[in-house]
């Protein structure tokens, strides 16, 4: 059972939406790729575990403080008393492990993905500890890629291979025992102490005015877009595909509402942001359709 849903990563919507609005650092550009990569590797790892038919809770992402240390779970699995702890990693290529280092083949060292899960697992049960929650706990590095592979894997450690996913999921199914009432009380302490946004977030400084106005396409994500006067419908003129207008200026709003959130609706502001040959008061009539109007005449905005 799914007890949290995974969220995408705020930092990952918010560099998705820029990335084509603006110019990007190369370190931004990387933290977009790693962040995207990751995100994929879970979803993977979440289709996988919906073969489940134990009496489990499922908990995704959480975002945890325990003595002035923040740490994220990827994926955390409750089943009869004790706490699965799963690392996921979406490494893609060929790896080796020599000791206790990491190494891509060509002799790349790369941070060991022990040592995150191990210190995870450090502070996860220090935070069982302040609760008085204490709970066995058995932690694993999934490697969710099928195009991944590690010569010299170790046998004394918790590494959970491609080809080994499949018997993770009959191991777990095995399990005959029920959740009890604390089970589910832990369960619940957990998702009320998740924290939604990690504190030390790094996001890029961008300003409205420096961005790039103008509606994209669904498809191919160019700005390339044209209007018919009757119709209601926009053409991509790179890709060719063709949507409603209201649905290309709901998803553009969005993109605004997601770089702006606090800035008020207006018929004005969102004419300027979508930047395309559509009147304002076809912008009104969508707004005044799909969101609430607050005030009158020029003061007005929606929410």
């Amino acid at each position: 059972m799914i007890y949290k849903e995974r969220q995408e990563p705020s930092q990952l919507v918010l560099l998705r939406t820029l990335k084509s609005r603006m110019a990007l650092s190369k370190l931004d550009q990387q933290t977009y790729y790693n962040l995207s990569k990751g995100y994929e590797g879970e979803r993977l790892f979440d289709a996988l575990l919906q073969d489940l038919k134990c009496d489990c809770l499922v908990l995704n992402d959480l975002l945890l403080k325990v003595n002035n240390q923040t740490f994220q779970v990827d994926t955390l699995l409750i089943l009869n008393n004790q706490i699965h702890l799963f690392e996921i990693k979406n490494y893609k290529g060929d790896f080796y492990f020599e000791s206790d280092r990491f190494f891509q083949k060509d002799g790349t060292e790369i941070f060991n993905p022990l040592t995150q899960l191990q210190r995870t697992e450090s502070l996860l049960r220090q935070w069982l500890t302040h609760y008085q929650l204490p709970t066995s706990i058995q932690p694993s590095v999934i490697f969710i890629n099928p195009e991944f592979t590690l010569y010299k894997a170790p046998l004394d450690k918790p590494f959970i291979l491609p080809t080994q996913l499949n018997q993770l999921i009959k191991n777990l199914n095995y399990e005959q025992f029920t959740l009890n009432q604390r089970d589910k009380e832990l369960a619940g302490k957990l998702v009320a102490e998740h924290m939604p946004e990690h504190p030390l977030q790094q996001l890029p400084a961008y300003e409205y005015p420096n961005l790039k106005k103008g509606v994209k396409c669904f498809i191919c994500e160019s700005f390339s877009i044209s209007s018919t006067k009757y119709g209601g419908i926009v053409t991509c003129t790179s890709c060719g595909y063709k949507e409603k207008i209201e649905i290309a200026i709901l998803r553009t709003l969005k993109e605004f509402k997601i770089l702006f959130p606090l800035e008020n609706i207006t018929t004005s502001k969102i004419h300027e942001w979508c930047h395309m040959d559509t009147s304002k008061k076809t912008i009104q009539r969508i707004l005044e359709k799909h969101f609430s109007k607050i005030g009158s005449k020029r003061w007005s905005y929606y929410s």
